[in-house]
């Protein structure tokens, strides 16, 4: 038996999140579709994060089981000929049994594009946002999240987790031009919990949210206090850190 791993990158634009669902495409589904056609046997894969609908990814992690004897070189070339273009795998090889691509994570980084004015190349990986924005004030919010809190705040109800916590390493606004990214890297994420963080963010930015009042909504564990999701579409996982 041989553990394999898989580094991906793909536009989730027309894929219902990555988890294999009953009367949806996901990324899941397509892969395992095509290891099934390569390895001739049933496939279950295992995702290092289990993007939403319509979010990206760029380094996506995924391992599965296999007794069949293909290289990685031969395995890259297979399910990226059968994959659809959306879907890419760049890497594939052979890791330690006991490697898990969810559980053995240390940390993800994901980040958050928006851009200022109307872009027919970045629609599908930015979030245009007609307001305003203070990047400095976004950012002055961003810090306040750093370390580890409760984020029951920019949590969806009902996410079925034994806690809330999630101690954050990084997260910052940065500018160039007309684009404006956030970027963050922590041991966990909450279901919605980025897009829920950009979107209250974005509030603080445009002068609709006082800056001080951030850590307040931060502090109160509720979803309610705090601001809207941002749109899937301008969120991406960048990378799965061992």
């Amino acid at each position: 038996m041989r553990n394999i791993k898989l580094i991906l990158e793909y536009d989730g634009s027309r894929y219902a999140g990555w988890q294999r669902q009953e009367n949806a495409l996901t990324v899941q589904e397509a892969l395992e579709q095509s290891l099934r056609q390569i390895l001739r046997e049933e496939t279950a894969v295992i995702g290092a994060g289990r993007t939403d609908a319509g979010v990206h990814a760029r380094g996506q992690v995924a391992n599965f089981r296999t007794e069949r004897t293909l290289t990685g070189h031969e395995l890259l070339g297979g399910l990226n000929g059968l994959l659809p273009e959306d879907i890419v795998v760049h890497d594939a090889q052979d890791v330690p049994m006991e490697f898990h691509a969810r559980f053995s994570a240390r940390a993800r980084s994901y980040s958050y594009a928006i851009t200022r004015r109307p872009s027919a190349l970045a629609r599908a990986t930015s979030w245009h946002v007609k307001f305003d924005l203070s990047v400095p004030l976004m950012d002055a919010a961003a810090q306040a999240v750093v370390g580890t809190h409760d984020f029951r705040s920019f949590c969806r109800a009902n996410s079925g987790v034994e806690h809330h916590r999630c101690d954050v390493r990084e997260a910052s606004w940065s500018e160039d031009g007309a684009l404006v990214r956030f970027t963050i890297t922590a041991d966990r994420f909450l279901h919605g919990m980025v897009r829920a963080l950009v979107g209250t963010m974005v509030d603080v930015g445009r002068g609709y949210t006082p800056p001080e009042d951030f850590q307040l909504i931060l502090a109160s564990n509720d979803r309610q206090e705090a601001g809207m999701s941002a749109p899937p579409h301008g969120l991406i996982l960048e990378r799965v850190t061992y």
